[in-house]
């Protein structure tokens, strides 16, 4: 005995190191008591509006899904063994009035972050009809449901569940928690329904939850927020989650609504997988409230003596309101015959005139903010205090054409790196409003050429917003329910909101189609100095032209130089003529290398990729996600470019991430293929006149 009391310490003192190594690269500790857009990846409807992540709104068949930035290693690779974790957040369910509420939310692990696939209403932005129950899609989740569905075998409308790779929970309970005064652990089943205390889940009030796994044995509790957490968990459950986790994973939120609508939220979140108490770090006092108002002013006692002292009265009131919602309907029915099949599809989102008017101050000067080829942008506070920008489009048949453009797309686009789309107006067949939120640091081409050096871009700064943009090109490429051609990339069209994140806005020249199909328009569109070769020889673009465009963004973000200059050769051609002579560096901005405050090895390897997108092949740019794989430092950018010149040595470059020493002898020499293509290219587009064409530049 007295040997092993000897071994033991000696035991603990070689196992220590290893248990605080393993734990250290596994910790992920968190809390947002409240939320900032730049907190959480968001998809689908989800979007940030005053510190409250709300994933769903009254639109009808849409998703909502937040995840946390990056992945947490969820399992140790060497042993399958699952690190616990513990969570607890908040949320709440809003209904809306005389509709009835759906579906509910999601707390999920996924391995990815994309919902391509997925399905809205019962399948909750998280599977559809045939990856529901597949044990490759390797997710987990706890759901909060308010909707009994017998394809799931639901317990209830009102439930809660533990799902692995299925809706069809593998346990689940009503929603509620037992009381600790009214429990004890030699409580009968009868005494313990007797005593439980049910939650509704959709009934606006701001509800706890907490989440703790360990040693294959998960823990489900929820109480009404503020409240202490109850001793007896709603859930108590056996779950081996080895086979179910891979070894990280992405940890969020997704929901969604059908038919059926409500509005989910999330109010505060905390995370961790190495402190089980960090949830008390949780603020619960002082949230927002979103409980609807119950009663009427028809219930109240002063009504009732009001009906019996002038019954009369009242039925005359009645009488004369019943009429005016008779005449009103009837006005708005004609309305209605008068629009046009465009409007009719977009029409929840029509606004006022009179509401964008008073908005405005009667369109005054002082609120104008900018204006462009179509018209005026003023900017607008709505009665609640939400400031717009409100641009006016003229009553050419472009701008008609610009109007429709912005609708069709913008409208439905739902991204936190795109500018919203509030609403719409058409006071007559000659006056056209689009109603946007509002940004408030302006364009970043205002930031890039126009500030003094105190306020001028960090290096930093310029590669986020950069990384911003590429995101949301990528989501309209990738991400919608079809593919989006914006067309016209450029620093104007890139917003800073208040937080200095980048918002790619106006959509007046943007085409969709359907993903695998060819867009048929053959039109040249864009602006000068952004247009790829192939658009301006045949008008066709593609996802490759809108690449060519975020190239040349960067390369004039980077180097702070306007792609067409007077007295100075093309951006483009120019940055090509650098690096073709191992000078790439010295295109960089001026007063940023004055400043000295940068990466050199990521502000080369993001003017590289400047070039690379910017080639004048097509075929041998990067996609979109190659370019957010690069922009984010991934060293796996997948090789789905294939070329056998200049092109593959600078993928090769983007692959390596900065082990750029293999550079070919003859690279500096204007006897590279490179600089034969883009003579090729100068050549044959010697003849081509701007004037001639039907470019539509701003």
């Amino acid at each position: 005995m007295k040997k092993n009391k000897h071994q033991q310490p000696l035991l603990l003192c070689f196992l220590l190191p290893v248990f605080l190594f393993f734990q250290s690269i596994s910790a992920v500790d968190f809390v947002f008591n409240g939320f900032n857009s730049s907190d959480m990846l968001l998809y689908g409807l989800a979007t940030v509006e005053s510190r409250v992540l709300t994933l769903t709104n009254n639109t009808n068949f849409s998703i909502g899904r937040a995840l946390y930035p990056e992945k947490i290693q969820a399992r140790n690779p060497n042993s399958s063994y699952v690190y616990p974790f513990s969570t607890s957040f908040i949320f709440s369910m809003i209904p809306y009035k005389n509709i009835p509420p759906g579906h509910g939310i999601v707390f999920i692990f996924v391995p990815v972050t994309e919902i391509e696939g997925a399905t809205s209403a019962q399948y909750q932005g998280l599977f559809n009809l045939t990856s529901n129950g597949n044990a490759n899609d390797h997710v987990f989740g706890v759901e909060f449901d308010v909707f009994k569905n017998e394809e799931f075998d639901d317990i209830s409308a009102n439930h809660v569940g533990i799902d692995v790779n299925s809706l069809t929970s593998n346990a689940s309970h009503d929603a509620g928690y037992w009381p600790d005064d009214q429990r004890s652990d030699n409580n009968s089943k009868a005494d313990d329904e007797k005593s439980f205390k049910e939650l509704k889940l959709n009934s606006g009030e701001n509800y706890q939850v907490w989440i703790d796994y360990s040693d294959s044995l998960i823990n489900v509790t929820m109480a009404p927020a503020g409240m202490k957490r109850p001793r007896k968990p709603l859930l108590n459950v056996s779950l081996n989650l080895s086979e179910v986790f891979e070894d990280k994973m992405y940890v969020g939120f997704t929901s969604a609504t059908g038919m059926l609508i409500q509005s989910h939220k999330i109010l505060a979140w905390s995370f961790s997988n190495s402190n089980f108490s960090l949830s008390e770090n949780l603020v619960t006092t002082g949230l927002p409230s979103f409980i609807l108002p119950k009663g009427s002013i028809f219930r109240s006692k002063g009504f009732i003596a009001g009906i019996t002292v002038g019954g009369f009265f009242v039925v005359g009131l009645c009488a004369l309101f019943a009429l005016f919602l008779i005449k009103r309907k009837r006005r708005r029915a004609r309305e209605r015959e008068e629009m046009e099949e465009w409007e009719l599809e977009y029409w929840p989102h029509r606004m006022s005139y009179q509401e964008i008017d008073v908005a405005t101050r009667e369109f005054s000067e002082e609120n104008a903010i900018g204006s462009g080829g179509n018209g005026t942008v003023y900017k607008g506070v709505l009665a609640g205090g939400a400031e717009i920008a409100v641009k006016c489009i003229s009553h050419e048949n472009d701008g008609v054409r610009e109007f429709l453009a912005e609708i069709s797309s913008l409208g439905r686009l739902k991204h936190r790196s795109l500018v919203g789309l509030r609403g719409w107006c058409k006071r007559d067949m000659g006056n056209f409003f689009l109603v946007y939120d509002y940004m408030e640091n302006g364009s970043l081409d205002k930031w890039v050429f126009e500030c003094d050096d105190r306020k001028m871009l960090s290096c930093e700064d310029r590669i986020r917003i950069l990384k911003d943009v590429a995101s949301a090109v990528l989501y309209l490429h990738e991400g919608w329910e079809a593919k989006v051609l914006h067309r016209d990339i450029k620093a104007s069209n890139v917003l800073l909101d208040k937080d200095m994140n980048g918002r790619l806005g106006d959509f007046g020249l943007a085409r969709m189609h359907d993903h695998g199909q060819v867009p048929n328009t053959t039109r040249v569109v864009g602006t000068i100095g952004y247009l790829a070769p192939e658009v301006v020889s045949s008008g066709r673009a593609s996802a490759q032209t809108d690449v060519f465009g975020f190239g040349v963004l960067i390369l004039e973000v980077m180097c702070g130089r306007r792609p067409i200059e007077e007295g100075k050769p093309p951006l483009v051609d120019w940055a090509w003529l650098l690096m073709g002579q191992g000078q790439l560096m010295n295109a960089l901005d001026e007063r940023l290398k004055g400043r000295g405050e940068f990466d050199e090895e990521e502000v080369d390897r993001v003017l590289h990729l400047g070039l690379l997108c910017a080639y004048p092949d097509p075929s041998s740019r990067p996609t979109m996600r190659q370019v957010v794989k690069v922009l984010e430092g991934n060293k796996e950018v997948e090789e789905e470019v294939e070329s056998e010149d200049m092109n593959a040595y600078l993928l090769q470059r983007m692959k390596s991430m900065g082990r750029w020493s293999e550079i070919p002898q003859n690279f500096g020499s204007s006897s590279h293929p490179i600089f034969e293509d883009i003579r090729q290219f100068k050549s044959s587009s010697m003849s081509f006149s701007w004037s001639n064409t039907m470019a539509e530049g701003r």
